[in-house]
């Protein structure tokens, strides 16, 4: 017997199952049917945080076989060589083997992560995560050498910002990576989702800040990448 709430947990995924089972994939059958046979073919790699806010195919309103996601605690992408694990892995996978044409970093508001890399005392019982952390700290040291924050809120959402930065700049060291961004084959995008106000704001890369996109600029936007 499961405690009230392992229960309840439980019951509320069977009841999605279930609905998924009865009502979405016989609408969706012949799609997922066909992907089957012609394997999958996504056209964007899309790295974002775990946080369960955070919904990556309803954000970009995709259909299964259209978006490769990876989700970690911050959206962070270690340096090559730096650890090399399952992100290389995936990233490697994606550009070579998948042929993806963008790469999307995607950060949000209220991220756990950035304020625990402001606070580690938060995480000093979580050895594994404040580790991983590390890859991160040149965001939290340049947001603080930078020095314009008003008050610690404001310094949550610059590191936020620049912590996506940080992590596309990572991308470009993987050598997947970078043999493609030589052919101009592939591009690198730096997202931020409001999670409140479900904005997203966009690196631009000419402009050197994020944009709020509100799609009366999708040309600006898409020549906006890091190629």
């Amino acid at each position: 017997m499961f405690p009230p709430e392992v229960q309840q947990s439980r019951n509320r995924l069977l009841i999605g199952l279930h609905n998924f089972q009865t009502k979405v994939y016989p609408e969706k059958q012949a799609d997922y049917q066909r992907l089957v046979r012609e394997g999958q073919s996504p056209d964007t790699l899309f790295i974002t945080c775990a946080d369960s806010r955070v919904d990556p195919e309803l954000l970009t309103q995709s259909g299964p076989g259209e978006i490769f996601v990876s989700r970690n605690i911050g959206n962070l992408i270690p340096a090559y060589g730096e650890l090399l694990g399952g992100i290389s892995a995936l990233l490697e996978y994606a550009v070579a083997a998948l042929r993806v044409h963008q790469v999307v970093v995607c950060g949000h508001t209220d991220c756990g992560a950035m304020k625990a890399l402001i606070h580690p005392e938060k995480v000093e019982s979580m050895p594994t995560v404040k580790r991983w952390l590390r890859n991160a700290e040149a965001a939290l040291s340049t947001v603080r050498a930078r020095a314009t924050a008003a008050d610690e809120t404001d310094l949550v959402e610059q590191l936020i910002e620049e912590n996506v930065l940080l992590q596309m700049n990572h991308l470009r060291t993987h050598p997947a990576i970078t043999g493609r961004l030589a052919q101009k084959s592939l591009a690198i995008f730096g997202w931020v989702y409001d999670i409140a106000h479900g904005q997203v704001r966009i690196f631009d890369e000419q402009q050197h800040k994020f944009l709020t996109f509100d799609g009366s600029n999708l040309e600006v936007q898409a020549s906006a990448g890091i190629s």
